[in-house]
């Protein structure tokens, strides 16, 4: 009986965890900012991997703010050593994982062992450079969800980067079209 309880147990807690049980982990320097939630890391192995920030979708490059938000997130990455967590490629093979980076404010932000604590998309959602793209939802912790969603409000009631805008109108609508 204690057995069975156990494994029941066991069974609960790792199907909650979801996202992080399968989680895999990239580690190197960017390489490219394509726009505000796209980035090219390559690995210490010199391989290159196209990543797209979870829970971030970011301006168009030809809508308002598309250009803000690609240059706020070079200033963020460009260069620097990040880990990617992630389990999932979109349709075009790219991964969709959470990007790490130490602060700048860290002593050891230009090193590659420096804690990396800093999460890119929460950063872009925080200063309104992105949305929160729910469509990734499923893909993050319970916590992370809370976190984005958080930030896209407080984004919101500051008016901060595309909130500024009267009517900010997301990528995937405009994909509708």
């Amino acid at each position: 009986m204690n057995t069975r309880c156990f494994t029941l147990a066991a069974t609960l807690i790792f199907s909650s965890l979801g996202p992080i049980a399968q989680a895999e982990t990239l580690t190197g320097w960017v390489t490219q900012i394509t726009d505000g939630d796209t980035i090219t890391v390559k690995d210490y192995s010199n391989q290159q991997h196209k990543v797209w920030l979870i829970g971030t979708d970011a301006p168009e490059k030809f809508q308002a703010f598309g250009n803000r938000s690609h240059q706020m997130l070079g200033a963020l990455l460009n260069g620097r050593d990040v880990v990617v967590e992630w389990n999932k490629r979109d349709r075009y093979g790219r991964i969709i994982g959470k990007v790490m980076v130490a602060p700048f404010d860290s002593p050891c932000h230009n090193q590659r062992d420096c804690p990396k604590t800093l999460d890119a998309g929460l950063e872009q959602i925080k200063t309104g450079q992105a949305w929160w793209y729910r469509g990734h939802a499923k893909e993050q912790t319970p916590e992370d969800q809370s976190k984005y969603e958080r930030a896209e409000f407080e984004a919101k009631i500051h008016r901060n980067g595309l909130w500024a805008d009267s009517n900010p109108v997301p990528p995937w609508e405009l994909q509708r079209k």
